[in-house]
């Protein structure tokens, strides 16, 4: 199924087709990439989302997970693999794609299929392997460490720029409170656009998630709270919308307990955009 999302030019620095800044765009899929069957049944829903939402939709799924709690959790299918689903995604449903990096040397070959890269928030401080996502000339969506205050993000996003790419994103999912719970402070959308002059996302779904404290030692989460929090970014002025999501979560073989259910998947998104267009 083609999207037929709406792609208007970039407006203002730092925005690009994939990221702009006066129209509300989506991230979404599945955490880890899967079966092309699951693959694209996600990607036929984020398409159907792109033909309302003023921004467009790009689908994200994770070839590798390499920042696993245990030594046993899954990772994804690889980087060779992971590609080829990615290209089979892009050629069946019209989207563009995006997925993580984790290394610099993975950069370049990513680059030959992916429409934008994502730097993984454990890794945003990561110099080469932000000079090497800059230097594919892609979009590059930066998440924010969850150590880190709004403003330390400055330095990341410079890091990027300072190989020409003026095409960066970066994107809010919480911050580590006390142990095994994230928190979002709403003047972080604010204060990261005014110190990176560039497009803010809300990751309502790692948002929500509680780290290191679901069964055996992987990551717990809150998928209760992530339409109030949803809400509360939208009227706090972010720019763009990532949402992992899934038909089953409970069958999911990474983040199933902070993904969004397919099948509330455009009831939340078509909540924030009217809440975003109000707030705007």
């Amino acid at each position: 199924m083609a999207s037929t999302a709406v792609n208007p030019a970039p407006a203002g620095p730092g925005a690009s087709d994939v990221f702009p800044r006066d129209r509300l765009f989506l991230i979404a899929g599945p955490c880890v990439l899967e079966s092309d069957d699951l693959n694209l049944r996600v990607a036929e829903a984020v398409a159907r989302v792109g033909e309302y939402l003023p921004g467009g939709v790009i689908f994200k799924a994770s070839f590798d997970k390499a920042n696993r709690s245990t030594a046993g959790g899954v990772r994804g299918p690889g980087i060779d693999a992971g590609i080829a689903a990615l290209e089979r995604v892009k050629r069946a449903s019209g989207l563009r794609v995006l997925t993580d990096v984790h290394l610099p040397e993975q950069c370049a070959a990513v680059a030959q299929v992916a429409d934008a890269l994502q730097i993984p928030a454990f890794l945003c401080r990561q110099t080469d392997l932000l000079l090497a996502a800059g230097a594919t000339g892609l979009p590059v969506n930066v998440k924010k460490g969850q150590w880190m205050h709004p403003e330390g993000m400055a330095g990341a996003v410079a890091k990027v720029r300072s190989t020409g790419n003026t095409r960066v994103a970066v994107t809010e999912r919480g911050t580590f409170f006390g142990y095994g719970d994230l928190v979002v402070d709403m003047r972080a959308f604010e204060r990261m656009r005014e110190a990176c002059d560039a497009p803010v996302v809300f990751d309502a779904t790692h948002s929500v998630q509680r780290p290191g404290l679901g069964e055996g030692g992987s990551s717990g989460g809150a998928r209760e709270f992530i339409p109030v929090l949803l809400g509360a970014a939208m009227a706090a002025g972010a720019d763009g919308l990532f949402l992992e999501t899934h038909p089953n979560p409970a069958a999911a073989p990474s983040d199933g307990p902070n993904m969004l259910p397919l099948e509330e998947l455009d009831g939340a998104v078509h909540r924030a955009l009217r809440l975003w267009e109000a707030a705007r």
